[in-house]
């Protein structure tokens, strides 16, 4: 069973940066692809970026190009997602999610499994 568990949100000011990480644990069978989702008052859960553990496939949804990187430390079974020039329209809860599959999905319906989110709030 794999387990996820986010941390790093918190409360930062426009323009600012925060940094999340997602601790994997437990046994993992086949491939696997993480994955970072958010979700906003109101809002559907949506697709943030996506990348297989081996790094090899990665993409990012088109609003947070140029502005979120997602990265990793194998030796820590960790994923990180740095978070450059945050603006109020990011706040949201942001999850950590895997898939165990080699290719890439945008559907939080196709996801294995999920961490509890964690709190990402934008001030102006």
């Amino acid at each position: 069973q794999v387990q996820l568990a986010e941390s790093g949100g918190g409360l930062v000011q426009a323009g600012g940066s925060l940094k999340l990480s997602c601790a994997v644990t437990g046994r993992t069978v086949g491939d696997l692809v993480m994955a970072w989702f958010r979700q906003a008052p109101g809002k559907e859960r949506e697709f943030v970026v996506a990348t297989s553990w081996s790094g090899s496939v990665t993409y990012y949804a088109d609003s947070v190009k140029g502005r979120f990187t997602i990265s990793k430390e194998n030796e820590k079974n960790a994923v990180y997602l740095q978070m450059l020039s945050l603006n109020p329209e990011d706040t949201a809860v942001y999850y950590c999610a895997a898939r165990r599959s080699r290719a890439i999905s945008q559907s939080p319906a196709e996801q294995d499994y999920w961490g509890q989110g964690t709190q990402v709030t934008v001030s102006s």
